[in-house]
């Protein structure tokens, strides 16, 4: 079949699934659109899986095992996919961000991902590994993603990065001061960039804070929006500008409650030489 793209099973779990979906779906002799109808989805949705762009959940596997009779082969292979060390839904919504003409996040407990330098992402993650939530391969993972991410914005033009900041994601430690000295100082260098926005909203905010979990709102280049937001074990990319605009709205007022760049630049100068 002409035009058809190589799939790489070594390449990731992803890559792998889709593999074995395309196989068994070909055996069938069904399209992609046939097996879209016995699923209850969409053709559009089959391709994104079968080429690795798209991660299978859980209901996927099981309602493609049922209707291609694979006698839970897929369902197993989306376990190898969920065993990595990114959460369902994270690995789509950094496509988006990778694209984002403007990206809005508010983030709690931690320094966010954008702005983490590799010294304390590797404290942060070396923690999890220590209570065994994660493997030593898949914190390496999770930091050299740190990177790639913060790559993938240093383009032309430059997409503009709004960051709110809980009062607590400064002053958590995490590893040692000369780690969380160098991560201070990137947080003062981001506030610099003529493309960035950077705000700590104080614990004094009180219940005027409006978000209680982190989120993320995406400005796409054709101005459409997303909004990403996560529990402790998935991500969930919202596209419906029904949902998404009110998210919008409670981040613009939480803007306008927090701390203004330099009266949070002025914090973060505190907290780094530990006055009150």
């Amino acid at each position: 079949m002409t035009n058809r793209k190589e799939l790489d099973p070594e390449k990731s779990p992803s890559a792998a699934f889709g593999l074995l979906l395309r196989r068994l779906r070909d055996e069938k002799g069904w399209t992609q659109d046939e097996l879209a109808e016995r699923t209850g989805c969409s053709g559009t949705h089959i391709s994104a899986v079968e080429t690795g762009r798209r991660p299978p959940t859980t209901r996927f596997a099981a309602s493609s095992d049922r209707a291609l009779g694979a006698g839970g082969k897929l369902v197993r292979q989306s376990q190898a996919v969920r065993h990595t060390a990114l959460i369902e839904g994270f690995p789509e919504y950094v496509t988006h961000e990778a694209r984002a003409s403007e990206v809005r996040l508010y983030e709690v407990g931690v320094i966010p991902g954008l702005l983490q330098t590799s010294e304390y992402a590797t404290a942060l993650e070396a923690d999890t590994v220590r209570r065994e939530a994660i493997t030593p391969e898949q914190a390496e993972e999770r930091v050299g993603l740190v990177t790639t991410r913060q790559a993938a914005l240093k383009r032309s033009p430059s997409p503009l990065i709004f960051a709110v900041l809980d009062e607590g994601c400064i002053r958590r430690p995490m590893g040692t001061r000369a780690v969380m000295d160098e991560q201070f100082t990137r947080l003062l260098e981001f506030a610099e960039q003529p493309n960035t926005v950077l705000q700590v909203a104080p614990f004094a905010m009180g219940a005027r804070r409006p978000f209680n979990l982190p989120v993320t709102v995406l400005t796409m280049p054709d101005r459409s929006l997303m909004s990403y937001a996560e529990s402790a074990h998935r991500g969930h990319l919202e596209r419906e500008s029904t949902f998404v605009l009110p998210i919008l709205t409670a981040y613009h007022q939480l803007q306008a409650e927090a701390l203004s760049q330099a009266e949070s630049v002025a914090m973060i100068e505190q907290v780094r030489k530990g006055t009150p």
